[in-house]
């Protein structure tokens, strides 16, 4: 079966614009990887949001000058479609030589353009470079284990039998490993990120979560399909009380995309890590 992304830009040689294109923006249904997973739109077991930071956002004051600044785009997780990173970089750029009489009106701009092609409303945040400096690189909460010590064979496909937990013991913990990777499902480059899993629920075994991690090596899928896999994979094993995963995914193209899937409400931080 042809990929959704197929008639894309993505793999494709193609001209950068630098006069204001919304028409570059290319929407992908998220139907249908729903599917592949069991899923529908009225049947997703996770609330959540792909958030998207662009570290080449720039534009013309009235004057000419240029303005260089930091984008944060924030795509709900349940929107109809995703858009595809090829065509969203390609967008971004043809603000270039476009002229703004502020930061407020590309907000505005964005926001428009991004709903439109997501179906869904986009928030859309833009940001000096002083500004997201001053935060500084996130440390994350909870356990590594990537130290631990596994034997590992296939890479093929994601291996959810691999996961194991202690039924009679239920904890609350963050664990995180940044082995995590996996291939664009049209050009085959790799995706290199770092996944995180809180929970409450029985005690998953952390070696068998990074086994887990590992097998996703050669998986080919997007960023946002991806972690719905790793969550879904979780919620049946553990069936947990409550559930959080996301990826925080290292940037190409000027963008890095990092989406959360959760069963309850959440407030991510988008502050960026080491590898981001």
């Amino acid at each position: 079966m042809q990929h959704p992304a197929e008639h894309s830009p993505l793999g494709k040689s193609s001209e950068y614009l630098s006069s204001y294109s919304p028409e570059l923006l290319f929407p992908i249904p998220r139907a249908t990887k729903w599917a592949e997973l069991g899923l529908t739109a009225s049947t997703l077991p996770y609330q959540g949001v792909d958030y998207w930071n662009c570290y080449e956002l720039s534009w013309l004051l009235p004057s000419g000058k240029p303005v260089v600044a930091i984008g944060e785009f924030a795509i709900p997780a349940d929107s109809p479609n995703i858009i595809e990173s090829k065509s969203f970089k390609l967008y971004l750029n043809s603000l270039n030589q476009s002229v703004y009489a502020s930061q407020t009106e590309v907000e505005q701009v964005l926001a428009r353009d991004l709903s439109a092609c997501a179906a869904a409303p986009v928030a859309v945040r833009v940001r000096s470079l002083d500004a997201v400096a001053a935060e500084g690189v996130a440390l994350l909460p909870g356990r590594c284990v990537d130290e631990l010590e596994i034997a590992v064979s296939d890479y093929a496909h994601p291996r959810p039998e691999l996961l194991r937990c202690a039924a009679d013991e239920i904890v609350e913990e963050t664990l995180y490993s940044h082995l995590l990777k996996s291939n664009c499902p049209v050009t085959g480059q790799p995706d290199w990120g770092t996944l995180v899993v809180e929970y409450r629920g029985p005690r998953l075994d952390a070696a068998s979560l990074l086994a887990y991690v590992v097998s996703f090596r050669q998986h080919q899928d997007f960023h946002e399909q991806c972690v719905e896999r790793v969550f879904l994979d979780l919620q049946r094993v553990l069936q947990p009380q409550r559930l959080t995963v996301y990826a925080r995914y290292v940037r190409r193209g000027g963008l890095d995309i990092n989406p959360y899937r959760s069963t309850g409400p959440i407030s991510p931080d988008n502050r960026r890590l080491v590898r981001q």
